[in-house]
């Protein structure tokens, strides 16, 4: 390990390590046996603790002594008899700590007791043997954990703890968790605007100077890297979150048509006819897209007054492969099609977002820049003659190399949230010269040749652009993005280790480059992706292939996009997808996405039609299905039964299929392109018939 070679063990220290498994393997036998039959007597108790001496990793010894404390503490009520109880098992966590400073069931079985109040606390003791196990590894993040339960416990001020986290800092400068703890303390102390603490920029500023010092003292030391990271989040974002995309766009002007029997529904912008977006059953829906993931998006915080719905009616769902119920992303679907000719002038729809201060970020700051969005619907030419909804009838095909008439492309797709710009935060003097001064500085280290070094001037660059574009959006645009993407490509060769999260930062500095204003934008979008379908309407279509991406980033840009193509890059997560509630054509062929469960996004866009995922590596990485057979409060119970039922109802074999089955039972692709994955044979093609009942072509041939 690290390095070192393995020596064989002697033959005496075979017969030693044989012995102690021995011993292990009677004491794990003896404890299994008690905890089965319920048996809290002295000796049962004796044996458990053994075994955690030797070995305190055995949770299950841990749950065991927590049921044998219940079941005496049920017999006591003197408090002598009690304290009893209580000082054996700290001394057993106590001991099993000397064996183990960084055993988290130990950890937690001691802060489990404390936190049943029976006897005073002594934190004497408590802080002796903290101070004890953090002096001999203070790389200890459950002892740094334990110590902030205890700090709390006893009610001390968090600017004594902040001193104890310079004490040990001063003491070692590699100290990550005294670092770690640092930022958690001045956050809570920032946000409470504690007496010494309300001035933020001085305090972050003297925190500046301090992680300089550890920099400078040894560069190749990850530890105030990190707190540096952690400085600069504090100087460029803001703690509030903001709404920085919408659509329909504010301030835009639509057209509503539809076919003579009121199934097809189209919604073209007036500012260019020439663009239909189809709306499955008439259905429009209302994207918010925020800075970072919010809770509390109802119809409560946000009111659309419109002719169609009662705004209590409307139901807000996070757009998220997660179940934490909060979003960047945040959808409405409003039923239009009741839409009458006889309406003379144009329907205006008005979305208040922010009526109310419960949206919220996950951290629990509030949303507090309320701002109403305006734009209006024309049916005057409801039933005029339009080109029907496309059937999927005829195969379309990619062509990766047609040249984009950026030119066609309407300025409605670049709008911003126009009336956004006086919410935005001010950009403060001091914000900009600390990024400066700090740009300087690691430009002039940068001659180092130091991996850290060039990383972090790599960060401040994306950071100062970030914030030069507050306020503007799309108007300003990046100044340092090919110095970024050179610093990045460097990174990637002389630290092949970590090439993955360099890849990932790089691109989305491409992303950024690729869709930061219309400039950038016509270079990869147009309307000459035509289908075969006749008519004169085409679709937006963006392309961003080649371009070596990792990740996806900047969705905010492309809210209004109905034909992506993302092929020939290297892609193993689709993640931010879902918020393209308007995509019909997505081709993701040629990445290398491994397994459909990275494909999990797509379930959340109704309106996807064509999906090519050829030449992945889908099916050529082993996955562990055996979790996916059995009911399990550990995972989804609902997915599982959901497989089996479809499994059954399909006649499918769930323990081959179980990926494919939970992507594709919800979708209503017409067209998919599943050629060049390993998991593709004749039978998985049969699979997917079977799933996908709309589907009229699959990998080029009809269904």
């Amino acid at each position: 390990m690290h390095g070192r070679p393995r020596k064989p063990p002697s033959a005496a220290e075979s017969a030693a390590s044989a012995a102690k498994a021995a011993k292990l393997r009677d004491l794990q036998a003896q404890l299994l046996h008690h905890h089965r039959n319920k048996l809290y007597t002295r000796e049962a108790l004796a044996a458990s603790e053994k075994l955690l001496e030797m070995n305190p990793e055995v949770y299950t010894a841990w749950n065991y002594r927590k049921m044998a404390f219940e079941y005496h503490l049920s017999y006591e009520s003197e408090p002598e008899p009690i304290d009893s109880l209580v000082n054996d098992e700290l001394r057993t966590v106590e001991m099993a700590l000397r064996r183990n400073p960084k055993c988290y069931g130990a950890w937690h079985h001691r802060k489990w007791v404390l936190s049943q109040g029976l006897m005073d606390v002594d934190f004497d003791r408590e802080f002796r043997l903290l101070n004890q196990l953090l002096k001999a590894d203070s790389r200890n993040f459950h002892g740094w954990n334990y110590r902030r339960f205890v700090a709390k416990l006893k009610n001390v001020a968090e600017v004594d703890e902040l001193k104890f986290t310079m004490d040990m800092i001063n003491t070692n400068f590699s100290n990550y968790s005294a670092w770690h703890n640092r930022s958690v303390l001045l956050s809570n102390l920032l946000k409470q605007k504690a007496e010494g603490f309300d001035t933020k920029e001085s305090i972050i500023t003297e925190e500046y100077d301090l992680v300089r010092q550890a920099l400078f003292t040894d560069p190749s030391d990850q530890s105030g890297w990190f707190y540096h990271r952690w400085l600069l989040d504090q100087t460029v974002t803001t703690d509030d979150p903001l709404l920085i995309a919408t659509w329909p766009f504010h301030g835009s002007d639509w057209n509503l048509s539809t076919d003579g029997n009121l199934r097809c529904w189209k919604l073209i912008p007036s500012s260019c006819p020439n663009i239909h977006y189809s709306l499955q059953m008439g259905i429009l829906p209302i994207i918010l897209y925020f800075n970072q993931a919010v809770r509390g998006v109802n119809s409560s915080t946000v009111t659309v007054s419109s002719m169609f719905a009662k705004n209590e009616d409307l139901i807000w769902r996070p757009l998220s492969s997660t179940k934490s119920g909060g979003a960047q992303c945040w959808m409405m679907r409003l039923n239009i099609s009741d839409a009458k000719t006889s309406i003379s002038e144009a329907c205006i729809f008005e979305v208040t977002v922010g009526s109310s201060p419960d949206i919220i970020s996950l951290s629990g700051s509030p949303y507090n820049q309320p701002l109403k969005l305006v734009f209006s619907l024309n049916t005057k030419s409801l039933h005029s003659e339009q080109p029907g909804c496309e059937s999927g009838e005829e195969l379309f095909h990619w062509n990766t190399n047609q040249e984009l008439d950026g030119e066609s492309v309407p300025e409605i797709y670049f709008d911003k949230l126009n009336n956004t710009n006086a919410h935005v935060p001010e950009i403060f003097k001091w914000n900009v010269d600390t990024l400066n001064n700090e740009i300087l500085l690691f430009k002039e280290l940068s001659e180092e040749n130091c991996k850290f070094v060039k990383l972090k001037l790599a960060q401040l660059l994306v950071a100062q652009d970030a914030l030069m574009s507050h306020g503007t959006l799309f108007m300003q645009k990046s100044s340092h993005s090919e110095e970024v993407l050179d610093l990045f490509n460097n990174l990637v060769k002389s630290d092949p280790s970590h090439a993955r999260y360099y890849m990932d930062e790089r691109s989305l500095v491409l992303m950024n480059q690729a869709t930061f204003d219309k400039e950038s934008m016509m270079k990869h979008c147009g309307h000459t992706c035509k289908s075969t379908s006749s008519g004169p309407y085409q679709h937006a279509c963006l392309r961003l292939n080649r371009l070596s991406l990792t990740r996806i980033g900047f969705v905010e840009h492309l809210l209004w996009v109905q034909r992506l193509d993302l092929s020939y890059n290297e892609l193993r997560s689709i993640e931010g997808l879902e918020a393209l509630q308007l995509l019909v054509y997505l081709n993701l062929s040629n990445n290398h996405i491994s397994s459909f469960t990275a494909l999990d996004p797509l379930k959340l866009l109704n309106s996807l039609r064509v999906l090519n995922i050829s030449f992945n590596e889908i099916g050529a990485h082993p996955v562990d299905t055996t979790r996916y057979l059995c009911l399990s409060p550990l995972w989804q119970t609902r997915d599982a039964s959901e497989i089996l039922q479809v499994s059954k109802k399909d006649n499918i074999e769930p323990a081959h299929n179980w990926e494919a089955v939970l992507l594709f039972k919800g979708l209503n692709l017409t067209q998919l392109d599943v050629s060049g994955n390993a998991v593709v044979n004749d039978c998985f093609r049969g699979v997917l018939r079977k799933l996908l009942p709309t589907l009229k072509w699959l990998d080029g041939q009809p269904v």
